[in-house]
């Protein structure tokens, strides 16, 4: 192997709850409009069919705690979100095998600069600059599937400031998570280490400097944040 000019940062990793190593994560993948309810509030229909996707980048992940305000937006939105962490994977994986390449799950937040994304929108270009912020992808400790159990009615909730301001169960997912495996599976080799962020709730909204986010899902390690 040559050798390189510089050296780049370790890979990213997340915590497991009872485990001394940790999960690296590979690729993220992001679900968009798979809460009826939220896709409504953003004036958006859901394409029932098939899901659709956008990316976000390792190098941009949280564990939250204490986390700078991102530059750029006067607008920037917070979406709480089940996310399913992948120890195995494949190609046109089966909806009943899906699950079996699930290594674990937790919740995270899909920080957003509304303001920018909204500009791409007006003038159809990606989303990058409104979905891709430094620290705007924020995840908690995963937890094992097994110790998680079935994907069901769990509740997924968001406080700011001990406000709930988001608030509903994974059950109301549009597309649940062995089908946003199965079809992912179709377009990318899916590896160990890849991560997919399931999509969010209404009730999204504006988080400031000051602001204390506490997100929750039932099964799952919490989630805490303020933004500096």
């Amino acid at each position: 192997m040559s050798e390189t000019i510089f050296d780049l940062a370790p890979a990213i990793t997340v915590p497991i709850i009872g485990e001394r190593a940790d999960f690296p994560i590979n690729r993220i993948f992001c679900v968009g409009r798979n809460y009826a309810a939220h896709a409504a509030e953003m004036g958006n229909e859901v394409d029932r069919t098939a899901p659709f996707y956008f990316t976000t980048s390792p190098a941009n992940v949280s564990l939250g705690g204490t986390v700078a305000y991102p530059a750029g937006t006067d607008d920037y939105h917070h979406e709480v979100e089940f996310v399913v962490a992948l120890g195995s994977g494949g190609a046109d994986i089966a909806v009943e095998e899906a699950l079996s390449c699930v290594y674990g799950y937790g919740v995270g937040l899909d920080m957003t600069r509304r303001d920018l994304q909204a500009a791409a929108k007006d003038k159809r270009r990606p989303w990058c600059l409104g979905k891709d912020g430094e620290a705007g992808t924020i995840l908690s400790s995963l937890t094992k599937a097994e110790d998680f159990g079935a994907i069901d009615a769990q509740r997924i909730c968001l406080t700011k400031n001990e406000e709930i301001v988001q608030d509903s169960t994974l059950s109301l997912m549009v597309h649940n998570v062995p089908e946003l495996i199965a079809h992912l599976s179709r377009y990318y080799t899916l590896t160990a280490g890849d991560i997919i962020l399931t999509g969010t709730p209404e009730g999204v909204g504006p988080a400031v400097v000051g602001d204390r986010l506490k997100a929750t899902i039932d099964g799952t390690s919490a989630l805490e944040v303020e933004f500096v």
